[in-house]
């Protein structure tokens, strides 16, 4: 393939697939989140929970797709999030939906690094 040029555009005339930019934010130390809790945080204009799973953390969308319950304020037990409105449950590793009466789309999930003690949600 070709040097890349100025407009995105490699010699040959292809173009090269671009991810948008995407935003580390803290929400956390890695203390503040002991393992089998999950806590809020505001990320880029929305809220998020980030769990910490057998020492793993996630993030998921933090409101319910159902009626905008505020998964961070249910219950975590395992990777298992629920809904303290009305009892949805949602895996906070993918962002599917576990458990409810009816079908529901995924959650948006989000990627979790962490730096030093730092924890950090990709947005």
């Amino acid at each position: 393939m070709g040097a890349e040029q100025d407009d995105g555009k490699v010699e040959d005339g292809s173009t090269l697939d671009r991810q948008p930019s995407l935003t580390l934010y803290p929400v956390a130390r890695v203390g503040d989140v002991p393992e089998g809790t999950m806590i809020g945080a505001e990320v880029a204009g929305g809220r998020v929970l980030v769990a910490n799973v057998g020492g793993q953390f996630f993030a998921m969308k933090a409101e319910c797709n159902h009626r905008g319950g505020p998964l961070d304020e249910g219950a975590l037990e395992g990777n298992v999030v629920t809904c303290p409105l009305h009892g949805s449950k949602w895996d906070v590793k993918t962002g599917n939906l576990i458990e409810f009466v009816r079908p529901l789309p995924p959650e948006p999930t989000y990627k979790v690094s962490v730096d030093g003690e730092q924890i950090l949600v990709e947005a």
